[in-house]
């Protein structure tokens, strides 16, 4: 057989030839290429942004992979980090901006926010996985920057709710899903470390915000504060927006926005149910802990700081959480850490004093960054990757209806009974029985009650 003949065959089969053969490739067959050389040059976007595949699959390490994870680390800085620091803001609202508004309808700001930095996910998944991703996650920077230096200027409820729970959770929603995928498109059996260390971000952002909040609003106010958050923002994300490249091309899978079809697997169905679920208690904790501690004698000055030591914990159960699921498996690490986030949600109003509330915070924050750092993978795990985008997304979507509704509901409770023990309940509980249903997930997907995944 000639040598054109097999690098014809070669190409046809996605074989890869070494430097050498390729060198000769070039030398002797004018208008030919190989199957590298073309995959380095799958358009997207109308050219605004090329492709490497790697046809040994993810390479779980390198530089490129790395950066890839530290761009993402940025992203989730900006958005879930920032996200995460609202509880800093009910309470500065309540006390000061808005204090003639009730706590439930403050609430609904930052519940809308915890619900767009989902519900977008649904179509930016599909998006992504067509090839549209370099420009719908410049736009959504644009968006999640401009709503927050609009919040600066706000002084009414309707106006902080457009900006701050609208914009600023659309601009979130558009830019997390995409980003989680890509970390999956280059890493495998370490894709949980990789998550969890990109999901660090998160913490890291829900740190800086609320610590940067208690420092600056007394000395340059609240809307310079809110600025100064916006170029952070511009800082982060711009650097996210050069960094961050997919590793595969797009493959057009059939269908919609949302595919039915994903949901003939009952263990991708009760997960999603599962999330949902969860989300209706998860970030209740996170919403009124400040003004829990204010009512039951802590200082304002430090209840700032309450908030920023239960995502400093995080950052610690990320990381294990990532851990050890490469060892016994995403969906089981984040059932026993979410069990401890339940229990630790209805411990949290019977603390009696500061020292109290930052151990009950310290357990929670600890234990609800395995969820959010794992809960791609299991989704990704359920069906073939090149839909992995649309699937991620459709869950995330369906849990942002959880993280909408669940803040104001516990508010609502708190308001009708005077005080968070009700409303702890609700949530603990709640949680622990979303924490159930993803045991049934897992039995479903394994076919057996123990198992790793």
């Amino acid at each position: 057989m000639s040598e054109k003949s097999l690098l014809s065959v070669e190409a046809l089969h996605g074989i890869q030839v070494d430097s050498a053969s390729e060198s000769r490739h070039r030398l002797s067959c004018d208008g030919w290429k190989t199957r590298a050389a073309v995959d380095q040059e799958i358009p997207n976007e109308r050219g605004s942004q090329k492709f490497v595949t790697h046809p040994g699959g993810a390479p779980d390490g390198g530089l490129r992979a790395w950066l890839m994870v530290f761009a993402v680390a940025l992203v989730v800085f900006s958005t879930f980090g920032y996200v995460n620091s609202w509880g800093v803001f009910q309470a500065y609202y309540e006390e000061d901006l808005l204090r003639h508004t009730s706590p439930s309808t403050i609430a609904w700001i930052g519940s809308t926010q915890y619900a767009l930095s989902y519900l977008p996910s649904l179509a930016t998944g599909r998006l992504f996985d067509l090839g549209y991703f370099k420009i719908p996650f410049f736009a959504a920077s644009c968006v999640l920057v401009t709503g927050t230096f609009l919040t600066a200027e706000c002084t009414q409820f309707w106006q902080f709710f457009l900006t701050q729970g609208v914009g600023v959770g659309i601009g979130c929603g558009m830019m997390f899903s995409p980003a989680i995928v890509i970390v999956s498109q280059w890493f495998s059996k370490r894709r949980g470390l990789a998550l969890s260390l990109t999901a660090v971000g998160a913490a890291l952002g829900s740190i800086v915000f609320p610590v940067a909040a208690q420092n600056l609003i007394p000395l340059i106010g609240f809307r310079w504060t809110v600025r100064v958050f916006g170029f952070i923002l511009m800082s982060t994300l711009g650097t996210a927006n050069i960094l961050l490249k997919r590793r595969l091309p797009p493959v057009n899978v059939r269908g919609g926005l949302f595919n039915l079809k994903a949901f003939r697997n009952r263990a991708y169905t009760m997960y999603c149910i599962s999330g949902v679920t969860i989300l209706l208690g998860f970030y209740t904790e996170l919403s009124y802990i400040s003004v829990s501690a204010v009512e039951i004698g802590v200082p304002k000055n430090f209840a700032f700081y309450i908030i920023a030591i239960a995502n400093a914990a995080s950052a610690f159960g990320r990381v294990l959480s990532g851990l050890m699921a490469d060892r016994i498996g995403a969906l089981s690490t984040m059932a026993a850490f979410t069990a401890v986030t339940g229990i630790a949600t209805i411990a949290w109003p019977f603390a009696q004093n500061e020292s109290q509330l930052i151990v009950i915070a310290t357990i929670y924050g600890f234990s609800i960054g395995a969820y959010v750092s794992l809960y791609s993978v299991p989704a990704v795990a359920m069906g073939k990757m090149e839909d992995a985008g649309r699937r991620v997304g459709m869950f995330m979507s369906l849990i942002g209806f959880g993280g909408i509704a669940g803040p104001p509901i516990s508010g609502a409770i708190s308001t009708a009974t005077g005080g968070f023990v009700s409303a702890g309940y609700y949530a603990g509980g709640i949680i622990i029985f979303g924490v159930l249903l993803l045991l049934v997930a897992r039995y479903l997907h394994l076919g057996r009650l123990w198992g790793k995944f």
